[in-house]
């Protein structure tokens, strides 16, 4: 295992070769230095605020001197459990200003789940908002050995001016240092703490740039949640810019289609589940505004018929293919290519490669499908305390996704599904993401989650769960018919089940451990 991995972070040598001690002055302060840049730019809205980058940057230094006087110190671990918003903001950047690292918490865990990672990443402090104060408290018995602070206290009895110490002395920053510690969704497994240096994301965040092009007038709206890679990637990437984040607590698609047409968002991050939503609430009369350049929809493979609502409505789609293990994209769609290559998650960001390997790990050509492999800065160097997993993700210097696709003869990626979602029925594979496809391209289909069930004689059959659009009506037998027109014998769901929505967590990624759970139990 890395040095970063062990059990305490060390701190950097490459400033004690300049003379200097190794301190806070090895973090890529990368806040201290955007607020000399441009002090007067808004850096956050959020409700009614709009702070400036020197505004945050001072709220910052209060709020880190509040967490230095409870004991943090470079190389700690500080968990972090607070919903969006400016709390949650302050705390990410005066936790990594000290030279610790933050361990952004889900905040829809129940308490056993949140002190299972707390104990896992031996957090020394646990900070957390008002909103979640009671579950904080919950697991003052299951960490007790972790110090828990509200958040609210830190700023309040630590105010003041600039701390001058926390300077941007950035011929000596530190881009192996660890940044943070992202755990897993936990869908399919104990959750892994994925352990991101300051480089993952800074080149994550160039290579985006690089592709999507940079504006003075951007604005990106963040409604994901930051305690994923995707809502802390945006965070990040504001400061690194030097644009403004417009910061939602919670996604809601008035609020958000609210925005867009008030605020001049230009780039949002939504998962497919989210667009549809926001598609709904709007009329069709009524389009988005022009200033709006990047819709970025990741989090699994995007469906046709929802390319198709968009390419009619003229909504800047960039489908995009990333995951936590490389701190974001990996792969975008500029939305300029998306009628050329539909399905398409688009071509390598620039410091990423991708190649697609078959069981015996070598490359496969164009057009057939194999595992998803990465390679490049933005790639974590392992999981946090387990060394063997941290093998076998990164061996052969490539990161194995487990997710499923191809690369055309261009060079585009077509994701097709997790390595764990997908079936095998009578020896054949059936790509869950390939049959929810035609299931909601039934114009009664509102949304669609497929996955195998155990089968005594085929190893698995393949079942789904469907959500219909209001008003409508669809039998289960018209659904199997519909399928059986459009997809091999095979594929054919056996069962449909109807349900008012389909369970997904909180960043809207369909949790299909709950579908097939719900199918076995029926």
């Amino acid at each position: 295992m890395a040095d970063t991995l062990r059990t305490r972070l060390p701190e950097s040598a490459s400033c004690a070769a300049l003379g200097r001690p190794a301190s806070s002055q090895s973090v890529p302060e990368w806040l201290s230095h955007r607020a000399r840049l441009s002090p007067e730019r808004p850096a956050i809205f959020c409700d009614n605020d709009c702070l400036t980058f020197a505004d945050l940057d001072r709220l910052v230094a209060a709020t880190a001197r509040g967490l230095a006087a409870t004991g943090v110190r470079g190389g700690d671990r500080v968990a972090l459990l607070a919903r969006n918003g400016i709390d949650f903001v302050r705390v990410v950047h005066a936790v990594t200003r000290l030279g610790a690292a933050i361990v952004p918490l889900h905040a829809r865990w129940s308490a056993i789940e949140l002190a299972r990672v707390v104990r896992d990443c031996g957090a020394t402090l646990l900070a957390h908002d008002d909103a979640n104060a009671t579950t904080a408290a919950s697991m003052a018995d299951l960490v007790p050995a972790t110090q828990r602070v509200p958040i609210t206290t830190l700023a309040e009895q630590h105010g003041g001016g600039r701390d001058e110490g926390f300077g941007p002395h950035l011929e000596c920053m530190n881009l192996s240092r660890v940044h943070s510690v992202v755990y897993t969704s936990g869908t399919s497994g104990t959750p892994k703490g994925t352990v991101l240096t300051y480089g993952n994301h800074l080149w994550n965040a160039m290579g985006s740039a690089l592709n999507l092009g940079l504006r003075d007038d951007d604005r990106w709206l963040a409604c994901l949640p930051l305690y994923h890679v995707g809502g802390l990637a945006i965070l990040l990437r504001g400061v690194v810019y030097g644009i403004p984040v417009v910061l939602h607590e919670r996604f809601e698609p008035a609020a958000v289609n609210r925005d867009i047409d008030e605020k001049g968002i230009t780039i949002i991050s939504v998962v497919s589940a989210m667009l549809v939503r926001m598609l709904e609430e709007r009329q069709e009369s009524h389009p988005y505004p022009p200033s709006l350049r990047c819709v970025l929809v990741g989090g699994g493979p995007v469906p046709h018929p929802l390319l198709d609502a968009c390419a009619r409505r003229s909504v800047p789609v960039a489908q995009t293919y990333g995951l936590t293990e490389a701190a974001s994209q990996v792969t975008t769609l500029p939305p300029g290519d998306a009628l050329g290559h539909p399905g398409s998650a688009g071509k390598q960001l620039f410091f990423a490669e991708v190649r697609i390997a078959g069981k015996d790990g070598d490359a496969l050509p164009p057009g057939e499908l194999g595992e998803i492999l990465v390679r490049g800065p933005t790639v974590t160097p392992g999981y946090l305390d387990l060394p063997q997993e941290t093998e076998a993700a990164l061996r052969g210097g490539w990161l194995h996704t487990g997710d499923i696709g191809y690369l055309d003869a261009e060079g585009y990626l077509y994701v097709r599904d997790r390595r764990d979602d997908v079936i095998v029925s009578g020896g054949e594979n059936v790509y869950a993401a390939e049959v929810e496809e035609v299931l909601c391209s039934h114009p009664a289909v509102k949304e669609a989650g497929v996955t195998g069930v155990p089968d005594t004689l085929w190893g698995e059959r393949v079942v789904a769960t469907v959500s219909l659009r209001d008003g409508v009506h669809v039998s289960e037998a018209d659904l199997i018919s519909f399928c059986r027109s459009r997809l091999a014998p095979y594929k054919i769901p056996r069962r449909v089940r109807f349900a008012g929505a389909l369970p997904r967590n909180a960043a809207g990624k369909l949790l299909r451990r709950a579908l097939r759970e719900e199918h076995q139990r029926s």
